[in-house]
């Protein structure tokens, strides 16, 4: 995210080098993702749930998004089997 974006910023820390940060960030598991000091969540998340993580530890509200229209063909109200 901070690769796309000039308003997100990233920064890794080695967990074993920084203790004070590890204790102060109460890391007990790796990756540890903490977002603005408010929210954190640990481990490898697919993309579109840790996306929803970031923007919701950053405070925007993330409305989830309408399923795509199904395609092919419209169902008819009735289906008229007589014919069959």
């Amino acid at each position: 995210m901070a690769l796309a974006s000039p308003l997100v910023k990233a920064v890794c820390v080695e967990a074993n080098e920084f203790p004070y940060l590890s204790n102060q960030f109460r890391v007990r598991g790796v990756p540890h993702t903490v977002i603005n000091r408010k929210a954190s969540f640990v481990g490898a998340l697919p993309e579109p749930d840790f996306v929803e993580a970031v923007l919701e530890g950053a405070g925007v509200a993330t409305p989830h998004p309408e399923p795509p229209p199904q395609g092919g063909r419209e169902l008819e109200e009735e289906t008229n089997y007589s014919n069959l």
